[in-house]
């Protein structure tokens, strides 16, 4: 294994601020194969933290253990002063509701209009509302915000790649998260598509104060939106600063990543 760089600190006052995830010595394997070989990780309020790595490095296994899908073997995992691992299933729930999962995919409902894909999580989790008359209000208060009302009615045959994505954004922003979780948000995407969704990343947090948490290999994406980038390499954050901080490395580990 590669010894890992040494940790820049993080720009903007960060450490000053609230730490609304942690991960600490993240292990994983799967027989013989050592995914995750002791990960680290801090999130900020307010941050925007890129994790690149190369495929099969790691990275959505990391975030499947963040979010409870996948156990981890050892290692810790706090959410906004939860330790997940010490949940039971009512308040890992209740957890959740503030934790926002844009999927690579999109994963919008194939049978349901854009209305109901976004109604669903309301419905669902009907604490986050005051009233029934309160659904309709933050459906269109989240379309307006990526700028697709007109396509309340439509279904998801009928939206492009970038409005599927979009859609997708609207729906994790309507219970209003605290974190969000972004799995290569510009994946599959054309690059005017890409810098759409870049731009709309960028105002989300800006609109909603949130700690966004970005898987990427979009060099371009995490040069736009990044605060701090963490490199996993080999299972563990082999490096960590800004965008030009690592791609002005010397590191043969690094410059990989930036070429």
């Amino acid at each position: 294994m590669h010894t890992k760089q040494n940790i820049q600190r993080p720009s903007n006052g960060t450490r000053e601020k609230s730490i609304m995830l942690e991960i600490k010595d993240l292990k994983k394997s799967f027989g013989d194969n050592h995914v995750l070989n002791g990960f680290n990780l801090k999130l900020f309020e307010g941050e925007n933290l890129v994790i690149m790595g190369k495929s099969g490095s790691g990275k959505s296994v990391m975030i499947k253990c963040l979010v409870g899908l996948l156990q981890a073997d050892s290692g810790t995992i706090k959410i906004m002063d939860h330790e997940i691992n010490t949940l039971n299933q009512t308040d890992l729930d209740t957890l959740r509701t503030e934790i926002g999962f844009l999927f690579q995919g999109s994963a919008l409902y194939d049978s349901m209009t854009v209305r109901e894909n976004l109604e669903f999580p309301l419905r669902r989790h009907k604490s986050k509302l005051n009233n029934a008359e309160n659904i309709d209000k933050l459906v269109h208060e989240a379309l307006e915000n990526v700028g697709l009302v007109h396509a309340i009615d439509l279904m998801p045959a009928e939206l492009s790649g970038g409005m599927k994505r979009r859609i997708a954004l609207a729906r994790t922003l309507i219970l209003k998260p605290k974190i969000i979780l972004y799995d290569e948000p510009t994946s599959g995407l054309d690059p005017i598509t890409s810098k759409e969704i870049i731009e709309l990343m960028r105002n989300v947090q800006k609109q909603y104060k949130t700690s966004s948490l970005i898987i990427t290999h979009d060099v371009d994406c995490a040069r736009v939106v990044s605060e701090r980038i963490i490199l996993l390499v080999d299972g563990v954050n082999y490096a960590e600063g800004t965008f030009n901080e690592l791609a002005s490395s010397t590191d043969a580990q690094v410059k990989a990543f930036f070429k």
